[in-house]
């Protein structure tokens, strides 16, 4: 399996699975145009944050975004772990768990991240426990958001 950082030439995959992703996990059909041009943001401005993807004989069959939140009282960046996707044929075999550790030597050879942070549902019980299994713990904070 390859990993790396995500091209613009993988712009159409990361559309797909963004979209396959809002579908599976909160049954919305994203608008696709808009959802292309903000999987594109990522792509063209590294300062929002960067894709990894995971490819199997020439085949994208898993990505990851990172996007960063600056921590002042830490005087470091938090490491948002968003979009996470792995074709249904492909999970349970460590897919994700290589992303997520490639980002962790990522944030290693960086030096500034102080630690990762992500978003699940709160009936995905499934992803809880990949995660809690790569020994990210629940967080006591809730999440608001306003338009």
């Amino acid at each position: 399996m390859l990993l790396r950082q995500a091209v613009a030439s993988d712009l159409e995959a990361l559309t797909q699975f963004n979209q396959a992703m809002a579908l599976e996990t909160e049954n919305k059909t994203l608008d696709e145009n808009t959802l292309r041009q903000g999987v594109n943001g990522i792509l063209r401005h590294p300062q929002f944050g960067f894709y990894l993807v995971a490819e199997k004989g020439g085949e994208i069959v898993g990505s990851l975004a990172v996007t960063y939140e600056w921590s002042d009282w830490r005087n470091s960046l938090f490491w948002w772990i968003q979009s996470v996707y792995v074709l249904p044929a492909h999970r349970r075999q460590g897919i994700y768990s290589a992303l997520y550790t490639k980002a962790k030597a990522l944030a290693a050879e960086q030096g500034n991240v102080c630690g990762f942070r992500l978003y699940v549902e709160k009936d995905n019980l499934a992803a809880q426990a990949t995660y809690q299994h790569l020994g990210m713990q629940e967080c006591q904070y809730f999440m608001y958001q306003s338009k």
